[in-house]
Order: structure tokens, then sequence, then C-alpha cells
């Protein structure tokens, strides 16, 4: 399975409470893509929210977070790492 940190744009002033439910939000659902939401990591300063996961798919990682109701703006696959 592939790997992929998607990034989330103009959330400033997250708090880890709301992070939480976000995460959470995608764990709920995640199975019905195949995904596995693996971590999340904001900055409340610059809005900026990264999710790591593995899926089939970018557009599956996509289809999770519409539906959770925070899409994502921007997903990256990784195809490495250490």
């Amino acid at each position: 399975m592939a790997q992929f940190m998607d990034v989330h744009h103009g959330m400033k002033g997250i708090t880890a409470d709301q992070l939480m439910e976000a995460h959470k939000a995608d764990l709920a659902i995640q199975s019905e893509e195949k995904v596995t939401f693996q971590r999340a990591w904001a900055d409340p300063t610059s809005g900026e929210v990264y999710c790591l996961s593995e899926a089939p798919s970018a557009a599956a990682v996509q289809k999770i977070h519409e539906r959770a109701g925070h899409p994502a703006d921007e997903i990256h696959p990784v195809p490495l790492s250490v």
C-alpha cells in the first residue's frame, strides 16, 4: 500500500482537541476506502495541518477527508521514507 502526506491550509487557531476530532472523523470511515490514517500534525499559528496515511490512491484519501468535512488542499505521495 502506498503512503501519502496530505496538507490542509487555513486552519489557524486549531486546537489539539479539534485536531483529534478531525482525525477521529477520518478513522471512523477510513476502511470504506481502504485508507489507514497513521498520524496527524498541526501548526495552529500557520494553520497548516498534515496527515500521513496508507491508501490505494490519493483519490481514496481525498474521499475520506471530504466525507469527514475537511478536504485536503494537497496530497503528496511518499515513495521513500527512512
